[in-house]
């Protein structure tokens, strides 16, 4: 089967989260991941991440790592960057995760590799950008969900600042990357010239602030946060406590309000004045509110669904992740992937919602470190026995 993007070939110098999330989609679409990792620091420290750990293996290295390949190579001697470059040569990109100023000292830049292929697209994803007065500064995605003003939106009126419950900055951060480095390779095979591509979870993560953006800029607009998750303007549209748990209503088109007034036995508050539209449904809002409250309590969740979905009201029950797993859906979907692992057995995790054509993708488990020397030394760069083991005597396969 050729997949979508066989005959591409990313060489990345990644870690932990952000950027092998970003490499994971390429990967599982058909591209040659040659992840680089550091014997000096053991590794990708995403191999160690505990409670599901042993030795050098984890389930959160699993997550992220499928379908690559791994070499150990340590780029601050001669011979690593000698091996590296002659991997420039023959790969589309160079793609790293690194503090903003790292790029340039480890001369990971276009204007670095140009010389060894014009074509090579140098993909920078860091903390706060390869330019600027924080580029040498690291980031993480808790940081970023504060400092951007995810945590000011997030979280009950009376409560503190909350960050989600994943790190959305880091795994959007990741789809942002692995669009531009393909944008990057697809102008680059174009025009036969690479480039940079300087990225940034602060970008990132501004950049998601969308239509709240827009109306403090245009408008001078404050946000504030509200009770069971409510939407800022559309009313109503948040969680709700039922019988037994809890669900989420929403009535983005006034449809589904008329909709939902029916479906619950309360038609009067469709004939109300003060509820006949989105801006007099938000100005009332609290009134609203109790109403539908005390209403939504008297049932249980999957009572509510049934009526609900009947009627055509967008809803969904307040999930576990157990449940959520569960979901018929996700079966029927196809989102549950699997690998065979020595140490852990099968490995179940989510797959990639990127989807490409009609074909699935395979999948076989990450690699452990360094895996893939002898491909990339012996098919890949065609060395023979006497260049190999000078490089190894000179330390370049590890930790000095």
């Amino acid at each position: 089967m050729v997949r979508p993007l066989d005959g591409v070939r990313v060489i990345s110098v990644e870690q932990y989260g952000a950027g092998p999330f970003a490499t994971l989609h390429l990967a599982d679409l058909g591209a040659e991941v040659i992840k680089i990792e550091n014997p000096a620091s053991a590794g990708d420290v995403g191999r160690y991440v505990p409670p599901f750990s042993d030795g050098d293996h984890s389930l959160f290295f699993e997550t992220f790592n499928r379908n690559k390949r791994s070499v150990d190579l340590n780029l601050t001697t001669p011979g690593g960057r000698e091996v590296f470059d002659r991997l420039v040569g023959v790969s589309d990109a160079v793609f790293s995760n690194l503090r903003g100023d790292l790029p340039e000292q480890m001369q990971l830049r276009y204007e670095d590799l140009s010389h060894l292929n014009r074509r090579i697209v140098c993909c920078s994803l860091s903390g706060f950008g390869m330019k600027g007065p924080r580029r040498s500064e690291p980031a993480y995605d808790y940081m970023l969900q504060g400092l951007a003003g995810w945590m000011s939106l997030t979280g009950e009126p009376d409560g503190p600042p909350t960050k989600s419950g994943l790190s959305m900055v880091d795994y959007a951060a990741g789809f942002v990357a692995a669009i531009a480095l393909l944008a990057g390779i697809l102008a680059a095979r174009r025009d036969g010239v690479g480039m940079d591509c300087d990225l940034s979870l602060f970008d990132t993560a501004i950049g998601l602030l969308t239509y709240p953006a827009t109306w403090h800029l245009t408008s001078g607009w404050e946000a504030q946060r509200y009770e069971n998750s409510a939407h800022p303007s559309i009313v109503p549209f948040q969680n709700f406590e039922t019988a037994d748990g809890w669900i989420v209503v929403g009535c983005a088109k006034e449809k589904f309000w008329r909709r939902l007034v029916d479906a619950i036995g309360r038609p009067d508050l469709g004939d109300d004045p003060d509820y006949t539209g989105f801006a007099q449904r938000a100005a009332h809002r609290q009134p609203l509110l109790a109403e539908l409250s005390e209403v939504f309590r008297s049932h249980r969740t999957q009572e509510w669904l049934t009526k609900l979905e009947a009627a055509g009201v967008p809803c969904a029950p307040v999930n576990s992740l157990a449940e959520a797993l569960a979901d018929p859906l996700v079966k029927a979907r196809e989102l549950i992937v699997e690998t065979e692992h020595p140490v852990f057995g099968r490995v179940r995790q989510v797959a990639s919602p990127v989807r490409v054509g009609t074909e699935r993708p395979n999948y076989r488990r990450a690699p452990f470190r360094n895996e893939d020397l002898g491909y990339v030394l012996k098919e890949l760069l065609a060395l023979d026995d006497v260049e190999v083991e000078r490089l190894r005597r000179s330390g370049v396969f590890e930790s000095r």
